[in-house]
């Protein structure tokens, strides 16, 4: 779905290089897989997923989509049409003062003829659960809703992959688990290829794949269990892990028999009631 290979890209001032936001950055991501990209700020995820839709071109190396040479302008509405952008602020994002004219914007910029748009808008808020929502006014719902909207007008594009800059960080928990719930649907129910940067562990947890960025490469990248055994190097780089990997470690390291590469609590009761009727 999305390939980079030796990807580079630097902010100029003047002409000047500042700094290499990424450097050398070698992946692949698979057709439907959900991937989680994490680090904390500063280190070139947002600036990585940018590069995904060819928001930004790279200074060095190169991007393909589909197999599509990001840097190639005859390829450039291709390439956005198949990948999906949705950003952190939803406000910024909702541009019609109703949700179904909201869902609709994309695709009549595109030309897509009228009954197709309304099965798509149509489709795109069934996906998202909003669709009960269709005729009201974006700027009366709540965060969380808002967002799914935001997800449901990239979906009425019909993309192969969305990519998910930080949907989350202005929600509250609710409004959280609505987007995160959209975003399994859309996984597990379309198929569809899912990168969701986050500086959420939880969230990350669920992803089926985690990347950890720290200064503009990639520091690993496995499955979360793998990824979130590496407590001591995470910490290190300022980031944390789920709360219950996080106790199992501070068990281990306090001498218990306990694995550490656990991410849920069901899993850490599980492990706690193994070590205790071992005792």
């Amino acid at each position: 779905m999305i390939k980079t290979e030796h990807l580079e890209y630097s902010y100029t001032s003047n002409q000047t290089p500042i700094r290499f936001a990424l450097d050398d950055i070698n992946l692949e991501i698979k057709e439907g897989e959900f991937v989680a990209v994490l680090g904390h700020n500063g280190c070139g995820k947002s600036t990585l997923a940018k590069h995904f839709n060819g928001l930004f071109l790279p200074t060095g190396g190169n991007v393909y989509v589909m197999g599509m040479d990001t840097k190639d302008e005859s390829l450039y509405w291709e390439v956005r049409r198949n990948v999906g952008m949705v950003f952190q602020n939803p406000d910024n994002q909702l541009v019609a003062t109703v949700v179904e004219e909201d869902v609709a914007f994309a695709p009549e910029n595109l030309g897509v003829p009228s009954e197709e748009i309304r099965k798509r808008v149509d489709e795109a808020l069934h996906t998202v659960g909003m669709y009960e929502y269709r005729r009201h006014a974006p700027h009366r719902l709540s965060g969380g809703q808002k967002q799914r909207i935001a997800i449901a007008g990239a979906l009425a594009m019909r993309p192969k992959c969305i990519v998910l800059d930080e949907p989350t960080a202005m929600l509250d928990p609710k409004g959280r688990r609505e987007v995160l719930e959209s975003i399994q649907r859309l996984k597990e129910e379309e198929k569809m290829t899912v990168v969701l940067i986050t500086h959420y562990m939880d969230e990350a947890a669920q992803a089926d794949r985690v990347i950890v960025m720290d200064e503009g490469s990639v520091l690993l990248d496995d499955v979360p269990k793998k990824v979130f055994s590496e407590v001591k190097l995470l910490k290190k780089i300022g980031l944390d892990v789920p709360q219950v990997t996080e106790l199992l470690y501070e068990l281990k390291k306090a001498g218990l028999p306990v694995r550490h590469d656990i991410l849920t609590v069901e899993e850490c009761a599980e492990e706690l009631a193994k070590v205790l009727a071992n005792k």
